[in-house]
């Protein structure tokens, strides 16, 4: 019992981290305009799909570990 609620909160963190990575790609977004004057937008577009494939990849193992936790029930 106490293993699958570690695994939800767990799972739970998880998914809160890959939210954050997604509000900082936002924030490199806002910036991205002033990186196409400057002619770094090569730099900036690397750094935001780094910041995405990483989101998406926490999200989808901490939604992945909720799941199983719950089917263990």
């Amino acid at each position: 019992m106490a293993d699958e609620e570690q695994k939800r909160e767990t799972g739970t963190s998880l998914m809160f981290i890959g939210l954050a990575l997604l509000v900082a790609d936002l924030l490199v977004m806002f910036f991205l305009p002033s990186a196409v004057k400057l002619g770094r937008q090569g730099t900036f577009l690397g750094i935001m799909a780094a910041l995405f494939v990483l989101a998406v990849i926490l999200i989808g193992g901490g939604w992945r570990k909720r799941r199983i936790a719950g089917a263990e029930d």
